[in-house]
């Protein structure tokens, strides 16, 4: 029988070697960097009206910085699109995501969320001036604050000497310039734009072009619906074409210039000139 006490026992029981104790754990794998949340995030979006499919799990996303098109003949749905983003329109399914949380459903809470629009019909006031068209959507600040970043947002726009005059004494093109000002005065996270360049001519184009690249290169996030095939392909990151409700290309504008089904839909010699 062995007698030795529990306690020698144990005591006898070797300890661990310093250069063991030391020994660090071995060290976790890097973790890989978190991909981006978009700005928008359009993902299955269909919407019907009564019997006709008008949208058909259309999908696309914009990032902070980037600049996406949405193109498509006449019907192709990017009118229905865009108005499903800005709450106009309500999806029969899908989802509408503004950096990464539910957009709202009500056009007037956009602002709340960083988005800013602007539409075909411009949506001007005939006997406001010009700076109270820029300076009323601010939400902060109010009073001279308000009218010295109007006033600085429309000299960006070649406006500063129209301030007082009445919006709608101006020509189209400088109505248009105040639309977009009077989006951006509030310094937007999303920048939402409807046919900016109809009714424009080459020199107002190409000015349109400038501020929409000035402001994604600040971080807004913009996406834009429009006719004019180069422009579009001029200024995007990426377009998304439609035809008939359905997503029938995406990528950069030269991997949609050399698409054959988009070629065949919609651009036809444009693109191959």
């Amino acid at each position: 029988m062995d007698a030795t006490p529990r306690s020698a026992a144990h005591a006898a029981a070797p300890a661990p070697s310093p250069d063991a104790a030391a020994t660090p754990p071995p060290s976790a794998p890097p973790t890989a960097p978190a991909h981006p949340t978009p700005r928008l995030a359009v993902d299955g979006l269909t919407v019907a009206f009564g019997g006709l499919t008008a949208l058909d799990d259309v999908g696309f996303a914009v990032e902070a910085g980037q600049i996406l098109a949405l193109i498509g003949p006449n019907g192709a749905g990017k009118t229905t699109a865009f108005n499903a983003v800005c709450g106009l329109v309500r999806p029969k399914s899908g989802r509408i995501l503004l950096d990464g949380a539910p957009a709202p459903a009500r056009p007037s809470l956009l602002r709340d969320h960083g988005v800013a629009r602007t539409l075909q019909g411009l949506g001007l006031f005939d006997g406001l001036s010009v700076l109270d068209h820029v300076r009323l959507p601010q939400p902060q600040p109010r009073g001279r604050a308000a009218g010295e970043r109007a006033r600085a947002e429309l000299e960006r726009h070649g406006l500063g000497d129209l301030a007082d005059r009445p919006v709608q004494t101006l020509p189209y093109p400088e109505r248009k310039r105040v639309a977009l000002a009077r989006a951006l005065v509030a310094d937007p996270r999303l920048l939402l734009l409807d046919e900016p360049a109809g009714g424009l001519g080459e020199d107002d184009i190409d000015a349109l072009g400038r501020t929409v690249r000035e402001v994604a290169a600040g971080g807004c996030a913009v996406l834009l619906v429009e006719h004019h095939v180069d422009f579009v392909l001029g200024l995007a990151d990426r377009v998304v074409v439609l035809d008939f409700g359905r997503v029938i290309a995406a990528g950069s504008p030269e991997a949609i210039r050399g698409d054959a089904a988009v070629e065949a839909a919609y651009l036809g010699l444009q693109a191959s000139a």
